[in-house]
């Protein structure tokens, strides 16, 4: 890395340090809305499946009549993962057993244990964005191409991938991620599984916490399978698509988080991640969450203040701040690679291709 630049950039400190001062005080303040919210979708999924419970009793041709229902159910996925997400950032509820039960239920739906979120996302992603330590950067070019890498590669969008597997990827692609962390921090939580990104450890009270919280969550799910009485129909439009559904949903935003974006060692989010643009109905059902760099800068703020972040980000720091429309995000990175062979160079499976990261800290807002 260039010296100069380096002297260049900021910390995540050095950016709340400048700003904070630029907010009210009660946008750190907790917010018992988003707990409500929270509540509303779990209560939108069990709804969801006690009308599914009757499909039996449906003629055929009614059966597409639930579809509406699918699709406000795969958006309570999505909502349920972003508002377990800010509770966990935030003190609206301080009780830890309380706590504790709500974040679980929140992200039984994500098969997420939320002792093992805390790890990864909270203490790893948050301290380490895109840096060789973060778990949730792409593939380094030079790491081994075993079958975490291998799935990636073939399911994420890149300028390789294949349309149908980029299909079936966006879908299932969180379920992955999941199933990489899990396995590596149960299963050997000694800090050199491959298959992971990266690879990290956990505490024996936090691997015995996820590995009870992960049987919890297995019984959750055996209990609405079997309420739906494995029945496929039922199975299919009302557990199965909402998952697909909210899934691919909830990825497309993550895959835009950062994966565009240059590694660095200093954590600086307006580098190393990016905001983007999407129509104003999703802001309000998705709690803001498209303000990726905003939420780096400050995690434990109340998202709908995160508009108000981004206008003083694009006041004091217009050149270096990332925000692009979907859209544009989406075109980018299916004209890109997915590995990185440097800190800003992407490179194929190959490594035959390589292709400077279009996010370097510019602004590109008019794009």
């Amino acid at each position: 890395m260039n010296t100069l630049e380096q002297k260049a950039w900021m910390t995540q400190a050095e950016y709340a340090k400048k700003l904070r001062p630029l907010l009210p005080p009660e946008a750190f303040l907790p917010d018992i809305n988003k707990l409500w919210i929270l509540l509303i979708n779990l209560a939108i999924m069990i709804l969801g499946w006690g009308i599914a419970n009757h499909l039996d009793d449906w003629n055929w041709y009614f059966l597409w009549l639930y579809l509406p229902l699918a699709l406000v159910m795969a958006n309570s996925v999505i909502v349920l993962l972003f508002s377990t997400h800010d509770l966990l950032h935030s003190r609206t509820v301080t009780n830890p057993w309380l706590r504790q039960i709500i974040s679980l239920l929140g992200f039984t739906m994500l098969w997420m244990p939320p002792t093992l979120w805390k790890a990864v996302h909270n203490r790893e992603h948050h301290n380490k964005t895109n840096s060789l330590k973060d778990p949730d950067r792409n593939y380094l070019d030079n790491q081994p191409k075993n079958w975490g890498k291998w799935i990636q590669n073939a399911f994420v969008p890149s300028s390789e991938v294949n349309p149908i597997l980029l299909f079936i990827g966006m879908s299932h692609a969180w379920g992955v991620h999941t199933f990489r962390n899990l396995t590596s921090v149960l299963l050997f939580n000694n800090g050199k599984s491959k298959y992971p990104v990266v690879a990290f450890t956990v505490s024996g009270k936090e691997q015995r916490a996820i590995a009870v919280e992960l049987l919890m969550i297995i019984a959750i799910h055996a209990t609405i399978l079997s309420y739906l009485e494995f029945h496929p129909i039922k199975l299919l439009l009302s557990y199965f698509l909402p998952i697909w559904i909210g899934y691919a949903g909830l990825i497309f935003y993550i895959y835009t988080n950062h994966m565009l974006c240059r590694m660095t060692n200093v954590n600086d989010p307006l580098i190393n991640s990016l905001s983007i643009r999407v129509p104003k109905l999703f802001d309000v059902l998705h709690l803001n969450f498209s303000y990726h760099t905003e939420h780096h800068i400050f995690p434990g703020i109340n998202s709908d203040y995160a508009p108000m972040v981004q206008e003083l980000l694009q006041t004091y720091y217009p050149e270096r701040f990332n925000l692009l429309n979907a859209g544009k995000a989406w075109e980018l990175m299916m004209e890109t690679p997915r590995h990185y062979k440097n800190d800003h160079t992407f490179t194929d499976w190959s490594g035959n291709k390589f292709v400077t990261c279009p996010i370097l800290g510019i602004n590109l807002s008019d794009l």
